[in-house]
């Protein structure tokens, strides 16, 4: 009788012990079909490892910057500095603060009660394999020979007058090992050379060089250098104080005071967790998959009285134990996916940015990690199989026991589905409406934030269904018999394809947002760039007084700049020259004892110079001059700038090698040109690019992986489709054309409805900006195409599996199966 048959989910004994009918029918799950069981963990897998890649990875960057910072010496007692001081609201009016410094009296006060040590700071040019100065200058840190402050991770510290440690960056990009010989200039300008004897560990930010040297090379290089504290070796803390004064305030020794922590380890969580939600979308639709497989098993467990609780119970169990493996799975993945990012980070220039180079992640992830790994691959599992395991436990008996041939939902649903997808598309209109509106507001970024999640929500997650087979409708038109076929599995399946396109289009749709802003940034730049700017400008890369300037072919004018107090002086004639050839007019009434200003200073009447008033006569863009006030006739300071104003044809490069070539005894004298502006920010935007699209294609990987699990189910459940197909002739390449096909359509829904949705909504963005709209470059529509031909291409790599799959089904078995 029924009634005799134990009630589903009650504890019976087993095996000596007390096991749950609900879990012990999920261990079955995995013992009988592993594979299936295991098919939602994939994208966790993925995801998993993106977290823990982008945790090992900060480690290594954050312990390469921490290793490399300075360290106090154990004997240093004390450390003196300026103390900071209030703000006065006379200053305001003009008044002049008297400034505190940590100069040569203060050493003597101190020196009377122990060692005192200046921490200095210089500045040098470090010459290249040509013997020229580049446009950034070093930076040099004194070090006394008996108090080390500088790690170096090879050779040993300088010694001699004519040694210097190189930071690990410059000694990366230059290929220098200690006992290599480079080149410096001193502080005349003259060049001269030094030995390496160390590589530090620290690494010079944005290729920007440091140098660490002894106190009689650093004064040989810059004759005032920078004093940033003063150590103080032994003497009383009150004696301290009381030599320094008020104006200072006396501090421990913090020796690990420049150490940054894990203030670096936060970077690229952010772009790990939204991979991590992209894998509980997918995982979300893999489960529901899975268990719509299971229907006749549901049905028959709900025939003999199982409660849909204990169904529930042993689906959440089941993807516990999913999440488990795919933790494991994660971690093990985690330390190479780190060393590929590393690898790729060096080769893109972006580890540089950070100030670290060559790092080494950890292969094996630690156990803390594993551990947290499989911790988070758990939890997530569960979260995502909760909505589809409930979903499950509802459908009753006799409609469970139905093939899931198709998933048309009833009427009802249809017309609420339609309701509520066009009212959150309806909110995402009227938020992007008043986001242009409330232009230039702080409204405005948020008004477009929602108004893309309300979209994102109405047009792809609730009308998704409707949606995504719309657009697969559209390839299918335009593709072969494996298109059509395509699109029509998934018009059969339009929940489960609009589930598995959702992470890609959001993906996409943000990839292609992030890119047209930065390609917007960057027509900003170029347009700044673009403003009137002399064609070539010719200083000395620390500042030192030109020599003459001897004349070179191609040059239509030049006016020399001579230093002043409150400007810089030329002489009229050669300035108003100078503007003439550049096409800018404004010094027209420009003559001796007359000044040109730029726009932000025309409503003052005068220039005070010296005690002497120059007339304002007109005004020049500052972009031309500096920014400074341009004194007619005063002369006699050293030269500091000359402004060149090329003939029209005249290359600026050959202009800047000939100059530099007919200087050979000056190597600081450098030329700067329109093309070096336009350069410099064309590779902070590549830097850019390029880190956003390997950032956020960790998610588009974890996405991809979905369509491989989606088509893994779709081909076993289509076996007997498959295998009709087979006994009518279609051949083993044809079935596994068709499988590919599908991914590939699945790929380029998600790519391109994601590109369209993340192109609208950068546009309203920068509408509701009040930025003025240009059309994408090709800087932003190269990378997209590169990565939607990419995302295709790992759509097919995932479909690999399924479609061979496909091809081995024969016939006979096929249609037998069921």
């Amino acid at each position: 009788m029924i009634t005799s048959l134990p009630t589903f989910g009650t504890v019976r004994r087993h095996r000596g012990g007390f096991v749950s009918t609900s879990l012990r029918l999920g261990v079955a799950e995995f013992r009988a079909r592993p594979g299936r069981a295991l098919l939602p963990g994939v994208a966790l897998v993925v995801g998993v490892a993106c977290l823990l890649a982008a945790l090992v990875l900060s480690d290594a960057l954050t312990r390469s910057v921490d290793e490399g910072a300075p360290v106090t010496p154990s004997s240093v007692g004390h450390v003196v500095e300026v103390k900071p001081q209030p703000y006065d609201p006379s200053e305001s009016s003009g008044a002049q603060r008297t400034t505190v410094k940590l100069d040569d009296a203060l050493l003597a006060k101190l020196s009377a009660v122990g060692r005192a040590v200046p921490v200095q700071v210089a500045e040098a040019d470090l010459l290249d394999a040509n013997g020229r100065a580049g446009q950034h200058r070093a930076e040099v840190h004194v070090q006394q020979p008996d108090l080390v402050r500088w790690p170096l991770a090879e050779g040993r510290q300088p010694a001699a007058d004519n040694e210097v440690a190189v930071d690990k960056i410059t000694a990366y990009e230059r290929g220098l090992r200690p006992g290599d010989g480079v080149s410096l200039a001193a502080a005349d300008g003259k060049p001269f050379s030094v030995t390496v004897s160390g590589v530090l560990k620290k690494g010079g930010i944005d290729s920007r060089p440091v140098l660490v040297a002894g106190p009689d090379l650093a004064r040989k290089l810059d004759p005032q250098p920078l004093t940033k504290q003063v150590w103080v070796i032994g003497g009383a803390r009150d004696a301290v104080k009381t030599a320094a004064g008020a104006s200072y305030v006396v501090w421990d020794p913090e020796p690990d005071a420049d150490k940054i922590g894990n203030d670096l380890t936060f970077i690229l969580l952010p772009f790990s967790v939204l991979a991590l939600a992209t894998a509980v979308f997918v995982a979300a639709a893999t489960f529901r998959a899975v268990y719509a497989q299971r229907q006749r098993q549901t049905a028959l467990l709900r025939c003999i009285g199982a409660q849909r609780g204990p169904l529930v119970r042993r689906s959440l169990f089941e993807a516990l134990l999913t999440g488990v493996v795919a933790g494991v799975g994660g971690a093990l993945l985690g330390g190479p996916m780190a060393w590929i990012l590393a690898r790729t980070f060096d080769v893109t220039g972006i580890s540089v940015l950070f100030g670290a180079v060559e790092l080494s992640p950890e292969l094996l992830p630690s156990l803390g990690y594993v551990v947290l790994g499989v911790v988070v691959a758990a939890v997530l599992s569960v979260v995502a199989a909760v909505r589809p395991a409930v979903n499950a436990a509802r459908v009753s008996p006799l409609a469970a026991l139905r093939e899931a041939d198709n998933e048309v939902p009833t009427r009802s649903v249809r017309r609420l589905r339609l309701v509520f997808g066009l009212l959150f598309i309806g909110g995402a209109a009227v938020l992007a409406l008043g986001a242009v509106a409330a232009k230039g507001t702080a409204a405005a970024p948020l008004a477009v934030t929602f108004s893309a999640i309300a979209a994102v929500t109405g047009l792809f997650w609730i009308l998704g269904p409707v949606t995504v087979p719309f657009i697969a409708r559209l390839f299918g038109k335009i593709g072969g018999t494996h298109w059509k076929l395509a699109g029509a599995e998934v018009r059969r399946m339009p929940q489960r394809s609009a589930s598995v396109a959702l992470p890609l289009l959001l993906a996409s749709s943000m990839v292609t947002f992030f890119l047209v802003l930065l390609g917007t940034a960057q027509e900003m730049t170029h347009s700044f760039a673009n403003e009137e700017r002399p064609d070539a400008t010719v200083v000395d890369a620390g500042e030192r007084p030109l020599p003459a300037i001897p004349a070179q072919d191609g040059v239509a004018a030049s006016v020399a700049l001579h230093r002043a107090e409150n400007g810089a002086g030329a002489d009229p004639e050669e300035f108003k020259a100078w503007l003439k050839a550049q096409n800018v007019p404004g010094a027209e009434r420009f003559t001796s004892g007359t000044a040109i200003v730029p726009p932000h200073w025309e409503d003052r009447p005068f220039v005070e110079v010296g005690g002497k008033r120059y007339d304002v006569v007109g005004t020049v863009p500052g972009t031309l001059t500096g920014y400074t006030p341009i004194i007619g006739g005063l002369t006699s300071g050293p030269t500091e700038k000359v402004l060149v104003a090329l003939q029209p044809g005249t290359d600026p490069a050959k202009f800047r090698a000939g100059l530099q070539a007919a200087l050979p005894d000056h190597p600081t004298v450098v030329v700067q040109t329109d093309a070096d502006e336009r350069a410099e920010a064309d590779r902070y935007m590549h830097l850019g690019t390029v880190l956003m699209m390997v950032l956020l294609g960790l998610s588009v990987a974890v996405a991809v992986t979905g369509i491989g699990t989606a088509l893994t189910i779709s081909v076993q459940e289509r076996r007997k489709e498959l295998a009709l197909r087979r006994a009518l002739g279609v051949t083993r390449g044809g079935l596994q054309g068709g499988v590919i096909a599908e991914a590939v359509m699945l790929a380029l829904v998600g790519v391109i409805g994601g590109g369209v949705l993340g192109f609208g909504y950068a546009v309203i963005a920068i509408l509701s900006l009040g930025i003025p709209l240009v059309l994408p470059a090709a800087s932003v529509v190269f990378p997209l195409v590169i990565g939607a031909v990419a995302v295709v291409v790992l759509a097919v790599v995932a479909a690999f599996g399924p479609s061979r799959g496909a091809s081995r089904i024969r016939p006979a078995a096929g249609l037998a199966s069921g």
